[in-house]
């Protein structure tokens, strides 16, 4: 769905009744984006994942900080009467994540964190920033995204194996059906648009994590490649409310992937259904 909010346009799928939780989406993403719905009962959830700015049809405009971003989510819950959310910040929608829960201390109910960016994800010194910025440019990613797909169709396994060391430390692994056929689905789904290059560019002001005041759950991998363990420590020393769960699982930066999904599943789901103290 595309709605016409009172300071912009954000692309956006709802799914599910019961609890209203907010998906951020991570690097490459969009409303389309289902893995990290995995293990959410939608009889009792409430599944909203807009678009970030830049991503799908949800233009980049004026909204290309955390920050503006943040305030455009905001407007879509106005515009969809829902007052309070769990926010769930995935990879590069942590930052986004991040500012609506400090800036809105009186529209989150609660803050999860998966694998989460926290500060400034990469320099331009590193390689998977330059890497990154020649394939999926604006101008270059339809062909990349083209490509990656025409792959997948030919060699599925060849291609998992690939990305599993784009996102994983673990150096040896072997894959079952159900693993290809995720990330398979995963690809096909996936976009850059101008979001990516614009995620590149994005930071949050050293102070926001100390205003959010919400209990908040940061889940990590130990063998996240795509996103320093660092991101999760600095989370973990910088906002009050929270603890810090870190996995060994083999897919690093993708927990929500495999057999070993199912540990950070089940207490990230016992996180949200806790109440409040």
């Amino acid at each position: 769905m595309i709605v016409k909010t009172k300071i912009g346009t954000i692309e956006y799928s709802d799914v599910g009744t019961g609890k209203p939780i907010l998906f951020l989406h991570g690097v490459h993403g969009n409303c389309y984006e289902t893995l990290w719905h995995k293990g959410f009962d939608t009889s009792k959830f409430r599944l909203l994942t807009p678009s970030r700015p830049g991503y799908g049809k949800t233009p980049l405009s004026t909204f290309e900080s955390p920050k503006k971003a943040a305030s455009l989510v905001v407007s879509l819950l106005n515009n969809i009467e829902i007052e309070k959310v769990v926010v769930i910040g995935i990879s590069a929608g942590g930052l986004t994540a991040l500012e609506l829960a400090a800036n809105y201390t009186d529209r989150v109910e609660k803050l999860v964190l998966l694998s989460a960016v926290t500060q400034k994800w990469l320099q331009p010194s590193d390689a998977l920033y330059r890497k990154g910025k020649l394939l999926f440019s604006p101008n270059m990613q339809k062909l990349s995204w083209a490509m990656f797909r025409t792959s997948f169709k030919l060699m599925p396994l060849t291609m998992t194996k690939t990305l599993f060391k784009e996102l994983s430390t673990i150096k040896a692994a072997n894959f079952n059906r159900n693993e290809v056929d995720t990330i398979k689905e995963m690809t096909f789904n996936q976009g850059s648009g101008n979001g990516f290059v614009n995620d590149l560019k994005q930071d949050i002001a050293s102070d926001t994590l100390s205003k959010i005041t919400c209990p908040t759950r940061i889940a990590h991998s130990k063998n996240d490649k795509t996103v320093s363990i660092e991101m999760a420590y600095h989370a973990q020393k910088s906002i009050a409310n929270s603890d810090l769960r870190l996995y060994n699982n083999k897919w690093g930066h993708l927990l929500w992937v495999g057999t070993d999904s199912i540990e950070p599943i089940t207490e990230t789901l016992a996180f949200i259904d806790k109440a409040n103290n």
